[in-house]
């Protein structure tokens, strides 16, 4: 068993035999790994003397956590933009299912006109959590970060302005594709974000514009829920959200972590 490494990309797929591994991503392939999550976690890494390329296997979202916890209006200009309010004394906080969750390259589907005529996209930085903690103080919130990928809030934006929470605005399936990998070692308080859609650019920001900081952000929500290895924080959106339609592609990319790429069925 090895130490994992401060920085090193994390993916998690399934091979041609049905098997789900995690692997460290080097340029087009992938060491396979026997470690399991927590395994991971505590960086400790067992490579099972195996390379798999990239493109030969299904990438599957980089974890399957308990929860995933969003904080909305996060940036001042897209809660101006989203009838929210901009400048925050406590996070503004909602849920989504896990069976939103979808990988790189997934489609995401949108819903009976019946139900919404408005869904857009919303690109972010997630966090990864590595260990257990409850009540955690501000100056320590990073140490419970394992690393860091990329979120798509995929939302109905009619529904989550006239219902009165964001449940089923933002929670139906398809609604949050995650990936392509996890990324440990990096500052998540400063990262730039760029969202395309058709490879037009609609949303351009850094996470070093939020009105609440991350570490705060994993303070307040520890004294609410206890975090466990394996969730998501999604720490909110930059301004530039905008509706997607069928056939459309849309790109999230985050620097030092790369590009989320999913498609519009």
């Amino acid at each position: 068993m090895q130490v994992l490494q401060k920085t090193q990309k994390i993916v998690r797929y399934q091979n041609h035999h049905g098997e789900i591994h995690y692997g460290i991503v080097e340029g087009e392939m992938i060491l396979q790994l026997s470690s399991n999550f927590s395994e991971l976690v505590n960086k400790k890494i067992k490579y099972d003397g195996i390379k798999v390329k990239y493109s030969d296997v299904k990438i599957l979202e980089p974890v399957a956590p308990s929860k995933v916890i969003n904080f909305g209006w996060t940036y001042a200009e897209h809660a101006k933009e989203t009838g929210g309010k901009a400048y925050l004394k406590e996070p503004f906080l909602f849920l989504k299912p896990t069976s939103s969750l979808i990988p790189n390259k997934g489609e995401f589907i949108l819903p009976s006109s019946d139900l919404t005529k408005q869904v857009e996209m919303e690109g972010e930085v997630a966090l990864v959590i590595g260990k257990r903690g409850k009540n955690i103080k501000v100056e320590e919130a990073l140490d419970y970060v394992f690393g860091c990928t990329i979120f798509n809030d995929v939302t109905a934006r009619d529904l989550t302005k006239k219902d009165p929470q964001f449940t089923r605005g933002k929670g139906f399936d398809t609604f949050g594709p995650l990936g392509p990998w996890i990324v440990t070692g990096i500052d998540p308080t400063n990262l730039r974000i760029v969202t395309t859609l058709n490879g037009k650019e609609v949303q351009d920001g850094n996470t070093n514009q939020m009105s609440l900081s991350i570490p705060y952000l994993i303070s307040w929500i520890s004294q609410v829920m206890t975090l466990e290895p394996g969730d998501i924080l999604a720490t909110g959106s930059p301004s530039g959200s905008c509706p997607m339609q069928s056939g459309d592609i849309v790109s999230v990319e985050v620097e030092a972590i790369g590009k989320l790429c999913n498609y519009v069925k």
